[in-house]
């Protein structure tokens, strides 16, 4: 079954709009669904027209559907936080000031924000039982490629760092003179403790994204934003995360056939050319194009919001289940 449903793309293609009307679409067919937005815009409070923050809420107005969002930011400041109490009880009070420094660099380099936000991404799955459905609106495709790809490569990283451990743990107590009892032993040691912790996590997130996960790419027609999608496709075929689908976004629309004038000119000549791009994506990416949907003159909300879910053919698929 494929809970967990990712939408990604560069930024600006549309995909809190996407994976909102997918979540709204998904409620409506009567799977209890949690939209989930993980994008630094934060639009899905324009969306629905309502505030939401890190826990979820219902959606006013719309019966088993909810919603939350994420603060990446506020995320990398928790974890800093959670890394200095737990070190905090570990370590002399004379390394304490010398690694929150250590911390605070770390915290400033790249890969930071990814893995606040990944243990984020998995508390909210570990925390999914009370629905059938939560979609993932994700931030732009670097940032979420790099998450998405950090289940494996930490995973076997952790497995480094264990084996170290143990290795000097191992020669500690080769090392102990006498009858003097180590101070560190093999059980009960409480980084190796975190590590195995910070594996099984991992392990745990790595086969939800195999095996529960379904992943879309939202791109727009124009030629940055298929070239970045070809990019994003290759990348998750490496991380063996197929990707199910393309929804092609802001296709313009065609004018009525009486309208003349320099407007209705520019209008007919841009959808060839979409048209045209449309076609390239359809032939040179063996990705199925599951949706196109075009430009709405007014904000995407309300019953245009509703518009949107019907020109998804994205299958809902599974059946809610029994209560």
């Amino acid at each position: 079954m494929a809970q967990f449903t990712f939408f990604g793309g560069k930024g600006g293609v549309g995909k809190t709009t996407v994976s909102s009307a997918y979540a709204l679409e998904c409620a409506n067919a009567g799977l209890e669904t949690l939209v989930v937005s993980t994008d630094p815009a934060h639009s899905t409070a324009d969306v629905f027209d309502q505030e939401f923050g890190d826990e979820p809420r219902s959606v006013e107005g719309y019966d088993g559907l909810s919603a939350m969002e994420i603060d990446p930011e506020q995320e990398v400041q928790d974890h800093l936080q959670d890394l200095r109490r737990q070190l905090n009880s570990q370590l002399s009070a004379a390394m304490v000031n010398e690694v929150d420094i250590q911390l605070e660099m770390a915290h400033q380099t790249p890969g930071a924000y990814e893995a606040a936000l990944f243990d984020r991404f998995v508390d909210v799955m570990r925390n999914a039982d009370p629905y059938d459905r939560v979609v993932f609106d994700t931030s732009p495709t670097g940032s979420t490629l790099r998450l998405l790809a950090l289940p494996d490569l930490l995973e076997r990283w952790i497995e480094r760092l264990m084996d170290k451990r143990e290795r000097s743990i191992d020669l500690f107590e080769k090392a102990a003179i006498g009858k003097q009892e180590p101070r560190r032993v093999m059980e009960g040691d409480p980084i190796l403790a975190r590590l195995q912790g910070r594996k099984e996590r991992f392990e745990y997130a790595g086969e939800v994204l195999r095996d529960q996960s379904a992943f879309y790419l939202v791109l727009n027609p124009d030629e940055l934003s298929i070239r970045e999608t070809g990019r994003s496709l290759e990348t998750l075929s490496d991380a063996e995360l197929p990707v199910r689908g393309l929804v092609v976004n802001r296709l313009t629309p065609e004018p009525e056939p009486h309208e003349e004038g320099r407007g209705a000119t520019y209008l007919r000549d841009r959808i060839t050319t979409e048209r045209d791009r449309l076609e390239y994506i359809e032939t040179a990416f063996d990705t199925p194009v599951v949706a196109t949907i075009e430009t709405r003159v007014e904000e995407v909300r309300g019953s245009i919001l509703e518009d949107v879910a019907g020109d998804l053919e994205i299958s809902v698929g599974d059946e809610p289940r029994a209560s």
